[in-house]
């Protein structure tokens, strides 16, 4: 019965197997039903006895050097089953390396070939259509065992359902639990057992159906139980039957495995032990190599903080820096983890701030012995390889807001040129007590005008110096932060450049290493050959770092020598100040991240020129609180115009020096300069008015004689001058004064004051020249000054005004005659005034030149007005005389004789006066009114020109006046017309 339901133990290689194991037959398609087979032999097979059994399992005492199975510690369900896991892992690596454990990708074999879907491809086309066919046959003809079987099988289901479901739901609860007395209560209801009077008959009937009924409950569980124990009882007979034939398949594999162990430890003796050695020597003393190059980037790293120290002992600071980035760098990845070092890293940031510090104190310092130190004795640029490191430190820090200080420097650096600059005037002038007057501005006050000023062009000199030597250190600055940029510009091409070989170079790294990969592999402690590559790299990394270290190393060897030796270079070595900029280059090259931006190096570059804008503006300031305090009791505004002009011309030269030092126009000094020169147009216009006004109350309008220096003057306007000539000194050989003033071949009969006036605008002219600031300012108190000299003047002559200033009697017709023609002068050289202060100003202040041409219609309208009066004062005498015309004999007439005299007395008056033509039209309209008022007294007569008695008379007197008044000089031909003083014959 056991035979025939098991299987022989020899090995069946035709049945599908490989090799000479046993595999067992399985049906491609599955029964959809188990099949119902008789119950097998539970006993199983004896051993045979022929020396295969299970005594002849594997010998611990003949292979304790050897692994078997049986030195396993773990078995494979611990391994799987790691409670320490959140969930089951389909790794058991886990258990001996630790939850740590990560997988890495396992390169792939070299000498198996990738199988893909394609080799199966023939095989299961060939098998699909067998498949198909297996199918269909199974569907058509089922076995009729199975359909027996399927039948009971389903029958006894039907009836073990039913009787189950007889026993209440309760019982087949999961959480069925008796300890519970809500379900203690429904299975045992002791409702029923509770009465007071005991137990009675029916109780007792009651318990014992309760307890059939449990007892029923049970029956038919255990009942279904050994149902469901008997269907699948073939299965654990079969497999108990089945006993002997694996005892025979265990038996020959432990021989296969002795075999093979033997042929293998045989192989590991002859062939593997000795190759094996000298891998692990290689690799004892690779560890080794690299535990030396460890240790001694330990000693490098150990010897970080006295050669910092070194370094700032000699101011390298960027060296310094360097070194502590550089041993941080080493500290996060070559050394991290290391139990010594743990406080290192602390240490170095500490240190760097420390750093940090020194160099602003140290730069603070620096600015103040560069700026304070003497202007004139000293190169310009003080220490400057010491500014340079400063400056490439502060830098590399990011402290960018150093020039702050500086900035600080130069204010209190600008305070101090000032106060040494007055105390060394005062030191020279006797008058002054420094230890009486203690205020700077008071020192200033108690000079003189020249020692004020040669104070003013020392501070002036100075601030030039002061500005000179900032200039310099800008200049060191920039070309620091344009050096760093530079450096900048070119790692960033470098590295663009080396990013298109990069993909080419890692493409080649797997070709590379595919060939150092067994022997990677060979030599790695690890399992992965992944482990081994990047042991390779981190190897290389490792000994770039170190090449790093030893060039720090070198960098303080050379620091420590040149502190032994002494820094005997100059500033002005060109080679020292090449090498030290290109090792600063390559010094910054490793720390580019932490080096400015582009951007934040373009705004320190602003700054720095920002900062001589500052510097010229403070400088400018300062000048401003020389000048102010001198101003404060008014003294500048008591200068003379050639001290104003001087002063002037001191402040624009400092100003335009500045301005092309600097590159920009400061506006304070010239803004303090223009409120100066406004109060002193003020007072120069007002001493000047006040002067013309005392004049004109003094001059009694006569013709005066004109000095050599005045025609030498209208000389020099007509020649294109417009300013003052020198003044000569008075000698023997000096011109007479004239008569006239000669105007460009004009005679001009003028007025002491006029002669005046001229000087005075051309005064005005010259301060214009001298200041052309003040043009504006200049030119509307001239043209002030102009209309005071018409209005006053018409106000003493046509007004009479002199009469009761001057004491004249009276205004005659000469005094008339001169002041229009001391009108007619000054008209002249309005247009040359206007032309000069045009070339003066701007084109968007040619707006107020129309001041001129209103004050030359005022001066044209006061001569037409003089004329107006000459004429007005004749015509009263013709009025007066002619009403007592009468036309009788004696003739000529003494009323005629009487006009003609008169007329001969204002010919005399004003012929030397007014040039001719203008005698002539004055005349022309004298004798116009002659004419009317004659005309209107014959018309009152009755006198017509009917060639009677009376007609012949008064042409005797007309004839007689008309030959009087072509008589006087310039009047000869002048046509008088007198035929219109007849009315015509009615």
């Amino acid at each position: 019965m056991a035979s025939s339901h098991s299987s022989s133990p020899v090995p069946r290689p035709s049945s599908g197997g490989r090799d000479g194991i046993y595999h067992k037959e399985r049906d491609p398609s599955p029964p959809r039903y188990r099949h119902i087979r008789s119950l097998p032999d539970v006993c199983p097979k004896e051993p045979t006895g022929e020396g295969q059994g299970l005594c002849n399992g594997p010998s611990v005492v003949a292979e304790h050097d050897r692994w078997t199975v049986y030195s396993s510690k773990v078995n494979l369900p611990a391994a799987l089953n790691d409670p320490r896991l959140a969930k089951r892992e389909s790794d058991f690596f886990t258990k001996t390396w630790g939850l740590d454990f990560t997988e890495t990708e396992v390169m792939p074999s070299f000498c198996l070939p990738n199988i893909t879907k394609e080799h199966f491809g023939p095989y299961l086309q060939e098998m699909t259509q067998r498949e198909r066919i297996h199918e269909r046959c199974k569907t058509i003809c089922p076995n009729k065992d199975d359909v027996d079987a399927v039948s009971s099988i389903t029958t006894n289901q039907d009836k073990s359902r039913t009787e189950l479901e007889q026993v209440p739901k309760i019982f087949m609860k999961p959480d069925f639990a008796l300890e519970d007395p809500a379900t203690f209560n429904m299975v045992l209801p002791w409702s029923h057992f509770n009465n007071a009077g005991g137990k009675s008959s029916r109780d007792v009937a009651s318990s014992k159906l309760l307890q059939e009924k449990l007892s029923h409950y049970l029956d038919v569980v255990e009942v279904s139980i050994a149902r469901q124990i008997s269907l699948r009882s073939e299965a654990f007979f079969h497999a108990m039957s089945s006993q002997h034939e694996l005892q025979d398949q265990l038996q020959e594999t432990q021989h296969a495995v002795a075999v093979l162990r033997g042929r293998t430890a045989a192989m590991d003796q002859v062939m593997c032990q000795g190759p094996l050695q000298a891998l692990c020597t290689a690799l004892t003393r690779n560890n080794c190599v690299k535990l030396h190059n460890k240790l001694k980037l330990m000693a490098a790293v150990h010897q970080t903080q006295p050669t910092v120290q070194l370094l700032l002992s000699t101011s390298e600071f960027v060296g310094a820096l360097e070194l502590i980035a550089t041993t941080k760098e080493v500290l996060q990845q070559e050394l991290q983890g290391i139990h010594s070092f743990r406080h290192l890293g602390s240490q170095l940031c500490e240190l760097e701030k420390l750093i940090d510090k020194m160099m602003v104190e140290d730069f603070s310092m620096y600015a103040h012995s560069d700026l304070n130190r003497s202007l004139r004795d000293e190169p310009q640029v003080l220490e400057k390889e010491r500014l340079e490191s400063l400056v490439f430190g502060l830098l590399r820090q990011r402290k960018l807001d150093f020039l702050d200080i500086y900035s600080d420097e130069m204010i209190v650096a600008a305070k101090a040129i000032v106060s040494q600059c007055v105390a060394d005037s005062v030191v020279q002038i006797e008058e002054i007590d420094a230890e009486v007057v203690v205020k700077l501005a008071d020192q200033m006050r108690l000079m003189t005008f020249p020692q004020w000023f040669d104070l003013l062009k020392n501070v002036f000199e100075s601030f030039l110096f002061f500005l000179q030597r900032i200039k310099a250190t800008m200049n060191v600055i920039r070309n620091v932060v344009l050096e760093v940029l530079d450096s900048n510009q070119k790692t960033r091409l470098l590295e663009d450049s080396c990013s298109e070989p990069s993909d080419q170079e890692a493409s080649q790294v797997p070709s590379l290493l595919q060939g150092e990969a067994e022997l990677a592999y060979l030599t790695h402690e690890g399992l992965f050959i992944s482990d081994a590559l990047n042991d390779a790299q981190q190897k290389q990394q490792e000994q770039k770092q170190q090449r790093v270290v030893l060039a720090a190393q070198d960098q303080s060897s050379a620091a420590g020598f040149r502190s032994q030796q002494g820094r005997v270079e100059t500033a002005g070595s060109d080679s020292g100040a090449t090498e030290m900029s290109a090792s600063r280059e390559q010094s910054f090259m490793p720390g580019e991240n932490m080096m400015p931006t582009d951007f934040e190096l373009n705004l320190v570059i602003n700054n720095l020129q920002e900062l001589m804008y500052t510097a010229s503006d403070i400088s400018h300031d300062r000048c401003v609180k020389v000048l102010t305090a001198r101003a404060k009791d008014g003294s500048l505004e008591r200068l003379t115009s050639a001290e104003f002009v001087c002063l002037s011309q001191a402040v624009e030269g400092f100003v335009r020096d500045t301005e092309e030092l600097c590159g920009r126009r400061s506006v304070s000094l010239r803004g303090a300069l223009q409120s100066q020169a406004n109060r002193f147009v003020h007072r120069f216009h007002e001493e000047r008015k006040t002067k013309l006004s005392l004049l004109l109350d003094n001059e009694r309008w006569k013709q005066a004689e004109v000095p050599a220096e005045f025609q030498d003057l209208v000389n020099s306007i007509a020649n294109g001058r417009i300013s003052l000539p020198e003044r000569k000194i008075p000698g023997p050989n000096d011109r007479k004064p004239t008569e006239f003033l000669l105007v460009n071949g004009q005679k001009y009969a003028v007025v002491g004051t006029v002669l005046l006036l001229i000087r005075i605008f051309l005064e005005y002219c010259q301060c214009v020249n001298d200041i052309p600031s003040i043009s504006t300012d200049m030119l509307t108190r001239l043209a002030d000054l102009l209309k005071h000299f018409n209005s006053r003047s018409c106000q003493l002559v046509l007004g009479a005004g002199a009469l009761q200033i001057v004491g004249l009697k009276t205004i005659t017709t000469k005094n008339l005659a001169l002041a229009s023609r001391c009108l007619q002068l000054v008209v002249h050289y309005i247009p040359i005034i206007r032309a000069h202060f045009e070339t003066k100003l701007q084109p968007k202040q040619f707006s107020v030149l129309r001041h001129f041409d209103h004050i030359t219609k005022d001066y044209n309208d006061h001569i037409a007005e003089i004329s107006a009066k000459l004429v007005a004062i004749m015509d009263s005498l013709f009025e007066k005389v002619l009403s007592k015309y009468e036309v009788k004999a004696p003739m000529p007439s003494a009323c005629f004789r009487n006009i003609c005299k008169q007329m001969a007395k204002m010919h005399e008056a004003i012929y030397e006066l007014l040039p001719e033509e203008q005698t002539q039209m004055l005349f022309l309209r004298i004798n116009a009114s002659f004419k009317m008022h004659l005309k209107r007294q014959l018309a009152r007569l009755g006198v017509i020109n009917d060639g009677g008695p009376q007609h012949g008379l008064v042409v005797v007197d007309v004839a007689f006046y008309t030959e009087n008044i072509q008589g006087l000089k310039s009047l000869e031909r002048l046509d008088l017309n007198m035929v219109e003083v007849w009315e015509q014959k009615r």
